[in-house]
Order: structure tokens, then C-alpha cells, then sequence
């Protein structure tokens, strides 16, 4: 899944989206408000993280303009200020949730993973196309009742396809999800890990389909 990180501290923006790729997310970071806004215009996220003390544009006005613009991507407010007053205030403009500085990184992960599952409005943490599972609680993969290994980058595609199972996933939204803005990825490179995939369900009775010229669909047989 991919996370936008919004905030100008870079040591903390940097630590924190090293801390998320080590939990198998995509992470992409904005240091500004302007930059956040452009990011979140042209890119899908599961989830941002937002300060709100930023530069060019505040966390809540930025808050505030993304609502007006549809924009529905679940929101979570990391700020040294938790008085009860500026918790109901980002709240009341559009905010998910709410966790202050400093923080357990097991906590926003957590927080994370129920803002997603509500994004999905996932009532069940339990995920199953045939018998693939994905527990979106603890985001482990299980086949035919059995635990699934697979890669970072696996992981990632397989997550994206489950998300949206029954329905066509481009190549180029595939390897968005999975690569981000910052890498420098050939776009062949989502095929590799489509086929390896595969190869891990084999067995089992669900499947990536190819859709000539659509993209992937993740389907049970």
C-alpha cells in the first residue's frame, strides 16, 4: 500500500517512511503543503500522515482544501500540539484520526491499518479471493491455509490486486502502488513481479489474470 508522509522535519520524514518500507508500504514524502497538495492531485494513497505545521500551505488549511476537492483519502494528524481544542478541530475539517508527538510507531502503524481497512470498508480484517487470505489486521497472506512468503515488492503487488479483486488494475496503477514517485523502475519491471507471484499461487484457486491490454485481475477459479 502506498502512505504520503507531510512533514518539513526531514530527519523525522526520512526516519519515518525507512520505518513504513520495512512494514511492506510504498511510502512517498512532501516536505510542504503545496507540495503535498500537488502529490495528492495526481497520485492514489491508502492513507497520509500530515503534520500540521508546514510550510506554504498549514496541515489544516491543506486538510481543508483536499475535503472540498473530494478528495476522501484517509487522513491522520501526527502533531506536537494534542490539546483537545486543535484534536476537534482537525477532526471537524476532515481528519480520520488524530495521535501526537511523541509516538510509538506500533501505535500509527496500528492506526493504520484500521484507517485503511475503513477506507476499504473492510468490517471483516479477513480478505479471501478462493482461498488466498489476507488479514488486513496483521497484513499476512495465508494459501489454502497456510502461511504465504513472499518479498517486500511481492507482498506489495499481491496486497494492491487483493484490495481490488474483480476488477481491471492498469500496469502503470500497479506499479505506482508498488514503486512510487522515487524509484527509478522500468515499467517491465511490475511484469517480473506479477509472473513471480503466480508462481506462489500456483496450486492454489485463485489467479492473476492478464487482461491484453487492460492490466491484472486478481480472481478465484
Amino acid at each position: 500500500m502506498r502512505l504520503l508522509i507531510v512533514e518539513d522535519n526531514h530527519e523525522l520524514a526520512d526516519w519515518l517512511a525507512r520505518a513504513l518500507e520495512q512494514a511492506r508500504y510504498t511510502v512517498d514524502a512532501a516536505h510542504d503543503g503545496e507540495e503535498a497538495e500537488h502529490l495528492l492531485a495526481i497520485a492514489n494513497y491508502a492513507a497520509v500522515i500530515l503534520d500540521l505545521s508546514l510550510p506554504k500551505i498549514d496541515g489544516m488549511t491543506l486538510l481543508r482544501r483536499i475535503r472540498r476537492a473530494g478528495n476522501k483519502t484517509p487522513v491522520i494528524i501526527l502533531t506536537a500540539n494534542a490539546s483537545l481544542d486543535g484534536r476537534v478541530a482537525g477532526l471537524d475539517t476532515g481528519a480520520d484520526d488524530y495521535l501526537a508527538k511523541p509516538f510509538e510507531l506500533a501505535e500509527l502503524e496500528a492506526r493504520l491499518r484500521a484507517l485503511i481497512r475503513r477506507g476499504h470498508d473492510l468490517a471483516n480484517p479477513a480478505i479471501a479471493v478462493g482461498d488466498l487470505v489476507l488479514n488486513s489486521a496483521t497484513r499476512q497472506f495465508s494459501l489454502n491455509g497456510e502461511p504465504l512468503q513472499l518479498t517486500p515488492r511481492e507482498h506489495s503487488v499481491l496486497e494492491y490486486l487483493i484490495l481490488k479483486a474483480g476488477t481491471t488494475v492498469t500496469k502503470a496503477a500497479l506499479l505506482e502502488s508498488v514503486f512510487g514517485f522515487d524509484a527509478e523502475t522500468d515499467p517491465s519491471a511490475i511484469e517480473i513481479y506479477v509472473h513471480r507471484v503466480r508462481k506462489k499461487l500456483e496450486g492454489g484457486t485463485v489467479q492473476i489474470a492478464t487482461l491484453r491490454g487492460l492490466g491484472y485481475m486478481l480472481r478465484a477459479l
